[in-house]
C-alpha cells in the first residue's frame, strides 16, 4: 500500500487488494472499520472501491445508493473501530496518520505512542521484529511532535527521525522533519542540507523546495531565497483550488514579502503598496487564516502607515489565529498596557506562555522570550497578587538574566509582599550587578529603582541609606512629589527611631532637615495631607528632646504654615477646640525667645497648627479626615502632657478636653477603628472614668489582641484603686505581648501598693530592659525603685554595677525632660554614689537655681524644702570635692532654711524623720567641712548637736572622737577616749569604735587597752558581713598592736593568721607580703584581689591597684598606674622598679 505523498505509510508496503479482501471477508471487525474510514478519507492514494466506472449511471434519473464519505464519517468510523481493535498496531498506525492529516497533533501523538507499545508487545509474542510497522508509527509520532508543543518535543522528534534514517537514509519524511526542526532552532545551514536531500528524492515537491528556499533566505541570502520562492509558486502543490495548496501558497507569498522587506529596508520601499505590502495582502487573500501575514501587515500599518487602529486589528487577528505570533502578541500587550487594560494584557500574555513558544529547546540558537512573564508579573502586581508576580518575574529572569526591568518588578513585588531583604538584593543587583553582567535598560530611567531601593531601606530601618537614595533621585528630578514626601517621612521616622534608641541630638538634626524639605515641597504642593502631617510630627519630635528646644526654628515654621493654599484655609476654624489659631501663628512668627518654657509652648502650638492644616487639606476624604483628627488629638494630648501635666499645673485640662473632642470627631467619621476608641479611653481616664472604661472595652471588642488597650484599661483600674482588676488587665497585656514594657510597669506599681518593693524593682528593671528610650515613665520608676533598694540595702550601695543603668536612664531623662527637677536631683545622688562629685555639683547648682527662682516667686513650703535639700546635698558633694569653705556655706544655708520649718503643719511636704535626717546631714557636713578646713573649734559644736539629736549614734561618736583627738589637747583626748569607751560597752562590734580605740591605744602605747581591744579585733576578723574596707582597717590595727606587743615576729604571725582565716581575701596576703617581704605572698595578694572585683566581688580600683603595686614587678606596677592613676602607691612602685633596673 502506498498512502498520500510524504506519508510514513510508504514504509508499510501493504497490498491494496489484500486490504479490500479483508474488508469484504470480515465486515464486522474493528480493523475493517478503521480500514474503511482510512481508505475513504482521501488520505490514501487508493480508494476502497477499485474502479469508479462501476458507479451507477444517473444521467436519466435515479438515486445513488453509495453516498461519498465525509471527513466526519471517516473519523467516527475509525474511532469506533479503534475501540474494537484496541490491540491492533496497524489500526493505531492508520488512525494516527489520519489525525496527522487533520493536524490533530496531540491526538496523533497519543494514538501512535499507544501503537508503539502494542507493536512492541506483538513483537515479543511472535519473536518478529515488525520493523515496518514500528517505523511507520515512529515516523507519524515524530512528525506530530514537530508541531505539538513546539519546541519542547523537538529533541525527541529529532532522535526518532535519526533512528529511522540509520536504517533508511533516504526516507523523505525523516529528512523533512529534521530539516524543519533545525529551521526552528535557527540552524539554517544544516536545515538546508537535510531539505535539499529530501528535495533530491522528490524534485517535483514544491513544498520541500519552498522550505529549502526559505531556509536560504533565513541564513541571510534573501535574494536567492526570493528567486527560488517565486519559482515554486507555479508548482502543483500550490494549486489554489485545493485547501493544502492555498495554505502553502499563502505561506510562500508571505515569505516572498519578508524577503522583499529585508532586501530593501528603506522607508520608501517598505511603505510602497507595490512592495512587500502587496505580497502580505496576497497571502491573506490566498488563506485568510494565515496568521504571520497579519503580523507583518500590522507592523506596516503601525510603523509606516501610522494607522494604529488597523495595526491593532491586524495584531488582534494574527494573535486570534495563532498564539505563536509572539511579535503581534507583544505589540498588542504593549498597546493595551498603555491604555491600562490590564485584564486583556493578562489574557494575551498567558496565552503566549501557554503556547510553549516562549522557551527555546535546549541547544537551540533561537532566543527565548521573557516579556510574557514580565507582563504577567506587572498585571499580578496591579492585582496585588505579589506571590504570583514574584514567580512570573523569576521566570522572566531565568530566560533573560540581563532584563533590568524584570529585576525592578521582582524587587517591587518582594517589597509589596513584605520580603524586604530579598527586595533589597534585587534592587541592588539591578543597579550594580555583582557578577559583571550588563543590564538592558533605557538611559536615564534608573531613578525609579533608586526610589524603590530607598523605600526598601526605609522599611528595613536603614534610614541613612534610604535618605541618601532619595536625595540622589531628587538631584535628578527636583520636584518629584512622591520622592520628596517619602524623604520627608523618612526623616521624621528616623527622628522617632533616634528618640527610641537614645540618639537625641540626631533626632533634632532630623527635625531641622525635615523642616527644610517641607518648605521645598510647600512651594509646589502646598495642600498635601502627608506634608502637614509630617510637619506636625517633626515639630512634636522636639517635645521628646526638650534639651534641644533651642534649635527649634519657630519663625521658619511660622513662615511654612503661612504658605499660600489652594483650598480654603482658616486656622481659626477650629479655634473653639483649643484656643490655637491665627493669633498664635502671629506670635509664633515674631517669637525670638530663648526661654525653654516659651519655646516648648510655641513648638506644641506649631505642631497643632500643622495638624489643623492637614485637616483642611483632606476635606473631601472621609478616611483621611478621620486620621487627621486622630493625629490632632494626640498632638493636643501631648501638649497637655508637656504644658499642663508635667509642669504640675493642677486643674488645667484645656488641651486634654481638646484632645477628647478630636478623638470623638475621628470616631464619628470611622467608628470601627479600635485605635480611635483606645485613644478616647486614654483621654477620658481622668475626666470621666465610666466613659474611659466604655471606650477601652469597645476598643478591645474591635481588636482583642491590642496590648495597649489592655494596659490602658489596667491603668484605669489602678487609678480607681481596683488592684485585682488592674492585675488581671496587666496580666492579659503581658500574655498578649510579653515585650510590652508598660504592662510590666503596671505590675510593678501594683507590687509597690502591696508593699513588695523587691518584686516591684524586678518588674521595673524588666520593663526598663524591654522599653526604648522614649518612655519617661519606665525610666522614672526604674531609677526611683533602684535608689530605694540601694538605700535599704547597705551592701548594694558600694556595688557600682547597681548604679550605672539607673544613672544612664536619668541622664536620658534629663535630655528629654530638663524641667524634671526631682529626677535631676535623683541623678545627682547617683552621681555622688559613683564618686563623680563634679557632675553632681553642677546638677545640684542647677537645681538650686531653679528652686531659688520658684522660692522667690511663691515661697510655698514644698519649694523651701526642695531648696534646702538641694543645698544640703550640694554641701555634701562640695565637701567630697574638697571645697570646704563652700560646703560650710551651703550647709549653713540649708540649716537656716530648715530651722523654721514645722513638720506638724504639713506632713505631706516633709515628715519629721525626713526633716531630722536632712538637718543631721547638713550639720555633719558643716562639721566635717570645718574639720578638714582645720577649724576644729567650729566643727565640734556641730558634732555635739548631732550627737544629742541622734541619741549617741556610734558613727557620730567616732567622728566626734576623731575631731577631739585631732585637736591635740589632753582634755579633748580624754573626752574622746571616754566617749569611745562608753560607746564600746553598747556597740562592742562596731568597727569604727573598736578600731579607733585600738589606734588611740597604739599611739598612747597603752598596753592594757591594746590587749582588751585585741580580743574585739579578733572577733571582728571572723565577721563575714564586713566590707573589704572595714576588713582592711581591722587588719591594720591588729598588725600594729601585734608589732607593739610581740615585735616583728608577732606581726608576721598575725598576718599568717589572717591568711589562714580568709585565704580568698587579698588583705591577709597583702599584710603577709608587707611583713615578710615574700614574693609569693605578694603574687597571691594580686591574684586574690583580681578575683574580688565586680562581678565576682566588690573590690574597688584603688585596692586592686595596691595589690598590683606590691609585687615588685614592672608590668604589675604599670597595671597599677593604669587601674588607679590617682593613687601614689602605683607610681611609687613604678619608680622603684625603674630605679632598680
Amino acid at each position: 500500500m502506498a498512502s498520500h505523498a510524504d506519508s510514513a505509510h510508504d514504509l508499510l508496503d501493504l497490498d491494496i487488494q489484500t486490504l479490500r479482501q479483508y474488508v469484504e471477508l470480515f465486515p464486522q471487525q474493528g480493523l475493517t472499520k478503521v480500514l474503511t474510514g482510512y481508505l475513504n478519507s482521501g488520505v490514501s492514494k487508493y480508494p476502497l472501491t477499485p474502479d469508479e466506472s462501476e458507479a451507477p449511471d444517473l444521467s436519466e434519473g435515479g438515486v445513488a445508493l453509495n453516498v461519498p464519505f465525509t471527513q466526519e464519517d471517516c473519523l467516527v468510523m475509525m474511532t469506533e473501530g479503534i475501540l474494537e481493535a484496541n490491540n491492533s498496531p496497524l489500526a493505531h498506525c492508520l488512525l494516527g496518520d489520519y489525525y496527522l492529516s487533520l493536524e490533530e497533533y496531540e491526538s496523533a501523538v497519543e494514538i501512535t505512542r499507544k501503537g508503539l507499545k502494542l507493536a512492541a508487545t506483538e513483537s515479543r509474542k511472535t519473536d518478529l521484529s515488525l520493523q515496518k510497522i514500528k517505523d511507520a508509527l515512529s515516523s507519524t509520532l515524530a512528525t506530530a511532535l514537530v508541531y505539538y508543543q513546539t519546541p519542547r518535543n523537538h529533541p525527541e522528534a529529532k532522535q526518532i527521525f535519526r533512528s529511522i534514517l540509520k536504517r533508511k537514509p533516504q526516507f523523505t519524511s525523516a529528512l523533512i522533519g529534521i530539516g524543519l526542526i533545525l529551521e526552528e532552532e535557527e540552524e539554517h545551514a544544516q536545515a538546508i542540507e537535510f531539505l535539499e536531500q529530501a528535495l533530491k528524492q522528490d524534485p517535483e515537491n514544491g513544498r520541500i523546495g519552498a522550505e529549502a528556499a526559505w531556509c536560504q533566505a533565513l541564513s541571510g541570502d534573501y535574494q536567492t531565497g526570493l528567486s527560488r520562492l517565486q519559482e515554486y509558486l507555479d508548482y502543483p502543490q500550490m494549486d489554489a483550488s485545493k485547501q493544502r495548496g492555498r495554505e502553502l501558497r499563502a505561506q510562500t507569498l508571505y515569505r516572498i514579502g519578508v524577503c522583499m522587506w529585508e532586501l530593501d529596508p528603506s522607508r520608501a520601499a517598505r511603505k510602497s503598496r507595490q512592495g512587500p505590502y502587496s505580497r502580505f495582502l496576497a497571502a491573506i487573500k490566498a488563506d485568510p487564516n494565515f496568521a504571520p501575514a497579519y503580523t507583518k501587515l500590522g507592523m506596516y500599518y503601525e510603523e509606516y502607515s501610522k494607522d494604529r487602529k488597523r495595526a491593532r486589528q491586524c495584531f488582534q487577528k494574527a494573535f486570534e489565529l495563532s498564539p505563536s505570533e509572539i511579535i503581534a502578541a507583544e505589540r498588542l500587550a504593549r498597546s493595551f498596557a498603555d491604555q491600562g487594560e490590564w485584564d486583556i494584557v493578562e489574557v494575551v500574555s498567558q496565552r503566549v506562555v501557554d503556547s510553549g513558544k516562549v522557551r527555546a529547546a535546549p541547544g537551540s540558537k533561537k532566543k527565548s522570550v521573557s516579556w510574557p512573564f514580565s507582563a504577567l508579573g506587572v498585571v499580578q502586581m496591579n492585582k496585588q497578587e505579589y506571590q504570583k508576580s514574584i514567580i512570573s518575574f523569576l521566570s522572566a529572569l531565568r530566560i533573560s538574566p540581563d532584563d533590568y526591568y524584570s529585576y525592578v518588578g521582582l524587587g517591587e513585588s518582594y517589597h509589596n509582599s513584605g520580603r524586604y531583604n530579598s527586595a533589597q538584593r534585587a534592587f541592588n543587583y539591578a543597579e550594580a550587578p555583582t557578577d559583571g553582567a550588563v543590564m538592558r535598560k533605557s538611559g536615564g530611567e534608573s531613578w525609579f529603582t533608586k526610589y524603590m531601593l530607598a523605600n526598601v531601606n526605609r522599611e528595613l530601618g536603614e534610614f541613612d541609606d534610604a535618605i541618601k537614595s532619595y536625595e540622589e533621585v531628587l538631584s535628578e528630578r527636583t520636584k518629584e512629589f512622591g520622592v520628596s514626601i517619602a524623604l520627608l517621612q523618612t526623616l521624621v521616622e528616623k527622628g522617632w527611631r533616634c528618640i527610641e534608641t537614645g540618639f537625641f541630638g540626631e533626632a533634632a538634626d532630623c527635625g531641622e532637615k525635615a523642616f527644610h524639605i517641607a518648605a521645598g515641597i510647600a512651594e509646589y504642593k502646598p495642600d498635601a495631607f502627608n506634608l502637614w502631617k509630617a510637619v506636625g510630627d517633626a515639630c512634636a519630635l522636639f517635645s521628646w528632646v526638650q534639651e534641644k528646644l533651642s534649635r527649634f526654628p519657630s519663625m521658619a515654621i511660622a513662615s511654612l504654615l503661612q504658605t499660600k493654599s489652594k483650598v480654603e484655609l482658616d486656622y481659626d476654624a477650629h479655634k473653639d477646640i483649643d484656643g490655637v489659631g491665627n493669633h498664635e501663628l502671629g506670635i509664633l512668627s515674631s517669637n525670638d525667645s530663648t526661654d525653654p518654657r516659651s519655646l516648648l509652648t510655641q513648638m506644641m502650638k506649631a505642631s497643632i497648627l500643622a495638624h489643623k492644616r492637614a485637616i483642611a487639606s483632606c476635606a473631601g476624604e472621609t478616611h483621611a479626615q478621620a486620621v487627621a483628627w486622630y493625629n490632632l488629638g494626640w498632638t493636643e494630648y501631648r501638649a497637655h502632657v508637656c504644658l499642663e501635666q508635667e509642669q504640675r499645673h493642677e486643674g488645667l485640662f484645656g488641651y486634654l478636653r481638646a484632645a477628647m473632642k478630636c478623638f470623638k470627631r475621628a470616631i464619628e467619621l470611622e467608628a470601627g477603628n479600635s485605635e480611635f476608641w483606645n485613644s478616647l479611653g486614654v483621654i477620658t481616664t481622668t475626666l470621666n472614668p465610666k466613659v474611659a472604661q466604655h471606650a477601652f472595652v469597645r476598643s478591645l471588642h474591635l481588636n482583642e489582641r491590642s496590648v495597649r488597650a489592655w494596659t490602658n484599661l489596667g491603668t484605669l483600674y489602678l487609678i480607681q484603686n481596683d488592684r485585682e482588676l488592674a492585675h488581671l488587665a496587666f496580666s492579659r497585656a503581658q500574655s498578649t505581648d510579653p515585650e510590652f514594657a508598660l504592662a510590666w510597669v503596671g505590675e510593678g506599681i501594683i507590687a509597690l501598693l502591696f508593699g513588695d518593693a523587691k518584686e516591684a524593682l524586678s518588674h521595673f528593671t524588666h520593663a526598663f530592659e524591654l522599653s526604648d528610650s522614649s518612655s519617661l515613665l519606665t525610666k522614672r520608676q526604674y531609677a526611683v525603685s533602684t535608689f530605694d533598694y540601694l538605700v535599704s540595702s547597705p551592701s548594694a550601695v558600694n556595688n557600682i554595677t547597681h548604679l550605672i543603668q539607673p544613672l544612664f536612664a536619668l541622664h536620658q531623662l534629663n535630655y528629654q525632660a530638663p524641667y524634671d527637677i526631682p529626677h535631676k536631683h535623683l541623678a545627682a545622688l547617683f552621681l555622688e554614689r559613683i564618686g563623680n562629685h563634679e557632675a553632681a555639683i553642677g546638677a545640684l547648682k542647677t537645681i538650686c537655681e531653679s528652686a531659688e527662682q520658684d522660692y522667690e516667686e511663691s515661697e510655698p513650703d514644698a519649694t523651701v524644702v526642695k531648696y534646702a535639700q538641694a543645698k544640703a546635698d550640694l554641701a555634701r558633694n562640695l565637701l567630697a570635692a574638697g571645697s570646704y569653705a563652700e560646703a560650710v556655706e551651703e550647709a549653713e544655708t540649708a540649716l537656716g532654711l530648715l530651722s523654721d520649718f514645722d513638720t506638724a503643719s504639713d506632713q505631706t511636704v516633709l515628715s519629721s524623720e525626713q526633716l531630722d535626717n536632712t538637718i543631721l546631714g547638713a550639720r555633719l557636713t558643716a562639721g566635717l567641712a570645718h574639720y578638714h578646713n582645720e577649724d576644729l573649734d567650729s566643727s565640734i559644736p556641730y558634732f555635739r548637736t548631732s550627737l544629742e539629736s541622734t541619741g549617741s549614734n556610734p558613727d557620730i561618736i567616732c567622728l566626734l572622737a576623731e575631731v577631739l583627738w585631732a585637736k591635740g589637747g589632753e582634755n579633748e583626748k580624754e573626752v574622746a577616749r571616754e566617749q569611745l569607751f562608753n560607746a564600746a560597752e553598747k556597740w562592742s562590734k562596731h568597727v569604727g569604735i573598736v578600731t579607733l580605740l585600738g589606734a588611740m591605744a597604739v599611739l598612747d602605747d597603752d598596753t592594757d587597752t591594746m590587749e582588751a581591744v585585741q580580743d574585739d579585733l579578733s572577733a571582728l576578723r571572723t565577721d563575714s558581713k564586713l566590707t573589704p574596707y572595714d576588713i582592711g582597717r581591722v587588719e591594720k590595727i591588729t598588725e600594729a598592736i601585734a608589732m607593739l606587743l610581740g615585735g616583728q615576729q608577732e606581726e608576721l604571725n598575725e598576718a599568717r593568721r589572717a591568711v589562714v582565716m580568709a585565704p580568698w581575701k587579698h588583705t591577709g596576703w597583702q599584710e603577709l607580703a608587707e611583713a615578710s617581704g615574700e614574693g609569693f605572698a605578694s603574687i597571691m595578694a594580686r591574684e586574690t584581689a583580681r578575683r574580688s572585683v565586680p562581678p565576682f566581688g566588690v573590690l574597688d580600683a584603688e585596692s586592686l591597684s595596691n595589690a598590683f603595686a606590691g609585687t615588685g614587678d614592672v608590668k604589675d606596677a604599670q597595671r597599677a598606674v593604669v587601674l588607679a592613676p590617682w593613687c601614689k602607691e602605683g607610681w611609687g612602685a613604678l619608680v622603684e622598679c625603674v630605679q632598680g633596673a
